[in-house]
């Protein structure tokens, strides 16, 4: 039995026992080990609406009236899809979010790969962050690329009791002796910093007189905010008091009129490389890359670009407003997942510059365009039609979805952890009419949304792998691409779809049975 069968009868039973609403499509089926495209069924709004009520239900009036307002069935008539984000978890409620302190150090610090940065507190939460999220940097581990170790000023209870200012001064010194080439440290502050009041701004005066290098204190305790998005924006407000110059801050630098700075792309799974190959074979010249394989020079140096390009606007928007406000610089935000959207952007950035740029951008994308069309034709026939939920942080849930389309598939549901209202706004202009769409869902959302529409993919983070994949439905991490990638340009375009293919087409889902069927 096919898992196109298996998904439509189980839905059937369920629908059946429970009175649920069930995905118009569910039904269809195929006869046993034929290939199954996906059907004619594009999104339905008021299947989703009957989701969404029946989802609800589950929940205590007062908490069920709070949730409504973060689910919502896209309407483009609207200037937005009505979704109610950047707001506290319903206390209870399991939340996919991370922290002020995942936001700064596992987003915005962590990546600079020669700077060495602190997670100032208990192991834990340095522990946890570690390497995680494959921000690939060249270099050599513990001379001049610091981003694959763990330094962590490990507080035991004498600390919280005395405070920690003194260990971590001794830290820094211990640091300079250890790895003199470091160009600076960062002092990511953990939750108990933040309640027991270490001056760790102090301390990184003190230190940056002794040493003549960049230390960067970083308020970003776990507590402060909802999510990791306020980790994002106290990040980029340390890049701008501690980092930014207000003198020129590389004398020797020559510029030239194609200078840019590359803000939000964190070179996870060298998505950085992939996208800067076509921005320098068009004739453009980075400069400055934050902060994927980035520097503490490149930090300083991005004010000399003349274009900044933002690939994550959630993370990196703060800075870039903060520099065509002071600096004069403007930016602009691009997309480099499949080839649809890598072509409109590469257009966009083109003219913002000269013929020169304009014509190289066009021959470049005829080049690569018959290698992209060799893609779609390979994989096209085995994802066509196939159904897509998302459910990432960041750019992803908004992002990708060209890609998918570019590949024959529709996204069904999509919606982040932490976003803002300005991303949903933007959300609503890339998916379909009637798309679910839905901010910061629970556990038990999830598996509502997933069992109901039974989609053919979930693209979403680790913490929700394991359980949509008992479900029997095929699975891809989307933060850090599953120990893949790159996923970014035209390269990146064919690493996506041969894993698309590979989650969806596996030969081993068709060896599942529900237990009722053993029989």
């Amino acid at each position: 039995m096919s898992l196109d069968d298996m998904n439509a009868k189980t839905t059937e039973s369920q629908a059946a026992a429970e009175n649920a609403p069930v995905r118009p499509e569910a039904a269809a089926t195929a006869e046993d080990g034929a290939a199954v495209e996906g059907s004619d069924y594009t999104v339905d709004a008021e299947f989703h609406r009957a989701l969404i009520a029946e989802t609800l239900e589950a929940y205590p009036e007062k908490a069920a009236k709070r949730r409504a307002k973060h689910l919502a069935v896209n309407d483009l008539t609207k200037a937005d899809c009505g979704v109610r984000s950047n707001v506290k978890s319903v206390p209870g409620v399991m939340t996919q979010r991370g922290c002020a302190y995942a936001g700064s150090k596992g987003v915005v610090w962590g990546p600079i790969k020669d700077q060495v940065g602190i997670s100032h507190g208990p192991v834990g939460c340095g522990h946890y962050s570690w390497a995680q999220r494959r921000n690939y940097a060249t270099g050599h581990t513990g001379i001049d690329n610091f981003v694959a170790m763990q330094i962590t000023s490990d507080f035991q209870e004498r600390d919280i009791v005395f405070g920690g200012d003194k260990k971590l001064a001794i830290m820094i010194d211990e640091l300079e002796t250890l790895f003199p080439l470091n160009h600076g440290v960062s002092i990511q502050s953990e939750c108990p910093v933040g309640l027991i009041g270490d001056d760790i701004e102090g301390v990184a005066r003190a230190k940056a007189k002794d040493t003549g290098k960049p230390v960067v204190p970083v308020r970003c305790e776990g507590f402060r905010g909802v999510s990791q998005s306020l980790g994002h924006h106290i990040a980029n407000d340390t890049i701008r008091d501690w980092i930014l110059p207000r003198d020129d801050p590389d004398p020797g630098f020559e510029p030239t009129p194609y200078d840019i700075a590359v803000l939000g792309d964190y070179n996870i799974g060298g998505d950085g490389w992939s996208s800067r190959i076509l921005l320098e074979e068009m004739g453009l010249r980075v400069i400055a890359q934050w902060t994927g394989d980035g520097t503490m020079a490149e930090l300083k140096r991005a004010q000399k670009a003349n274009l900044i390009l933002i690939h994550c606007y959630r993370s990196m928007n703060y800075i870039a407003r903060y520099m065509e406000d002071n600096f004069g610089l403007p930016w602009m935000e691009y997309n480099f997942f499949g080839p649809t959207k890598i072509a409109a952007s590469l257009r966009e950035i083109a003219d913002k510059f000269d013929d020169t740029i304009r014509e190289n951008c066009e021959k470049m994308i005829a080049r690569y365009q018959p290698g992209a069309d060799a893609v779609v034709e390979k994989y096209g026939p085995r994802l066509k039609g196939k159904k897509v939920v998302l459910f990432v942080g960041g750019l992803r849930p908004r992002h990708v979805v060209g890609a998918y389309e570019d590949l024959g598939m529709e996204v069904t549901g999509t919606g982040y952890e932490f976003a803002h209202k300005d991303d949903y706004e933007r959300t609503a202009k890339e998916v379909k009419d009637g798309t679910l769409i839905f901010d910061d869902a629970s556990g038990y959302e999830l598996d509502q949304f997933i069992e109901k529409m039974r989609p053919d993919l979930v693209g979403s983070g680790i913490k929700e792998k394991y359980p949509t994949q008992k479900m029997g439905v095929p699975f891809r991490q989307m933060h850090s691409w599953d120990y893949s990638g790159p996923y970014h340009g035209y390269d990146g375009f064919a690493v996506f779809a041969r894993d698309m293919d590979a989650a969806i087409n596996n030969p081993a889902w068709e060896l599942l049975s529900a237990p009722w069927q053993a029989a």
